[in-house]
């Protein structure tokens, strides 16, 4: 029998008592585990099992933390999470509510630029083949960055000093912090409906990785490969390798060196166009020099000082050579005369006349004109026809003997 005394209590008490424990003792944890039955429905709240060897947790990442993620979440991945135990009452299972994770070994960031640059790779983005040409004397170059860093002071100083004669458009952005991915991708895309701009150049100084990030955004990226307009991308130091740097036409490694690629330099113009000019000239002298000598040359030669005797030789030259070539034809007509006869008496040993100029005939059977070679072929009564060296004869068979 149960004593009065003994509490009972409801599922429902239960449950909120845990959920109280829970929430009280397990606030703002660190959990550490891998990544599965990872499922992101219409909500944007991502939901799956957080599991280690021997045990699993359900965890979910409400939307508005999930956007703040930067790397894109799979099964199987290895995490650090931070965020709060609590229970859902009504299936009485409890869950850990997460606000932050990175992937265990590498930086969430690191991971997300890793993550996109693989994915931008394998669409393309990066093929050289879509790669623009510098134009080696832009008149209108279009800058995209902060108007007031050093960055854009250092690009409009290199690039004035080199070539002064050159346009510049500063398309002032925000280039970190929230928005600025957006104002970037915008300001690229306003500078390529000016259709006098030659160049764009899209960056910022340098900075922490978490600085730089607008470029390393899809976005940018995107508006990037995009534009018409050829992009020279400059984005912090030296060693800062972004997305943008990836998909622009060129990297520079600073901003001063994107400057410094963007235009010629007028100082170096001049040495070259200098030596093109003292090679031209020394082309040029050269050139008169060898003509003078060899009219020299031809004006001492003996066509010019005694061209009536130069010609009268030729003269004879030429009566040279018509001679020759008259012994010459005659020689080949007599040769081809020669073969003539010959072909002549050879005919005349075959033509048959001549064997019936000796007193022999020719018997052809009538009406046919068939040769008879046999007596046995005619039979007296038959017409023949014999032909003589000197006419025909019509005949009528009166017998035949052997």
């Amino acid at each position: 029998m149960l004593n009065k005394k003994v509490h009972v209590y409801t599922v429902s008490e239960i449950n909120q008592n845990i959920k109280h424990v829970l929430e009280t003792n397990f606030n703002n944890i660190w959990i550490e585990g891998e990544i599965s039955n990872l499922r992101q429905p219409a909500s944007g709240h991502v939901y799956f099992t957080l599991k280690d060897s021997q045990s699993q947790i359900r965890a979910v990442l409400f939307n508005s933390f999930s956007q703040k993620t930067k790397f894109k979440l799979e099964d199987g991945m290895h995490i650090i999470a931070s965020g709060s135990l609590t229970l859902y009452e009504k299936r009485g299972e409890y869950q850990v509510i997460i606000n932050y994770m990175e992937p265990k070994g590498i930086g969430a960031l690191q991971l997300a630029f890793e993550q996109l640059k693989k994915k931008l790779s394998r669409e393309g983005l990066f093929d050289s083949s879509h790669k623009k040409t510098i134009p080696l004397f832009p008149e209108k170059i279009a800058i995209v960055t902060s108007p007031t860093g050093a960055a854009v002071k250092d690009m409009i100083n290199v690039i004035s000093r080199r070539s002064p004669w050159v346009k510049i458009t500063v398309y002032g952005v925000k280039v970190q912090g929230e928005g600025a991915k957006e104002e970037i991708a915008r300001a690229i895309d306003e500078a390529n409906q000016d259709k006098e701009i030659d160049l764009l150049i899209v960056g910022r100084g340098g900075g922490s990785i978490e600085d730089l990030w607008p470029f390393n955004e899809e976005i940018v990226a995107r508006s990037i490969y995009n534009s018409t307009v050829p992009v020279i991308s400059a984005v912090g130091h030296e060693i800062d390798y972004c997305i943008s740097d990836f998909t622009a036409d060129l990297r520079a490694p600073t901003p001063s060196a994107a400057g410094e690629l963007a235009v010629p330099d007028r100082k170096e113009l001049l040495r070259k166009l200098g030596d093109l000019e003292f090679c031209l000239k020394q082309m040029l002298d050269n050139f008169i020099e060898n003509k003078r000598l060899r009219l020299e040359n031809l004006l001492r030669s003996q066509f010019f000082l005694l061209p009536k005797e130069k010609i009268n030789e030729y003269r004879l030259e030429i009566d040279e050579y018509i001679d020759c070539l008259q012994r010459n034809c005659l020689r080949n007509l007599e040769l081809k005369k020669r073969m003539f006869h010959d072909i002549i008496k050879k005919l005349n040993i075959i033509n048959p006349l001549n064997v019936l100029e000796r007193g022999y005939s020719l018997s052809y059977l009538m009406p046919e004109e068939n040769l008879l070679k046999d007596r046995n072929n005619v039979k007296p009564g038959d017409k023949i026809k014999v032909r003589l060296f000197k006419g025909k004869m019509y005949c009528l068979v009166q017998k035949t003997e052997e």
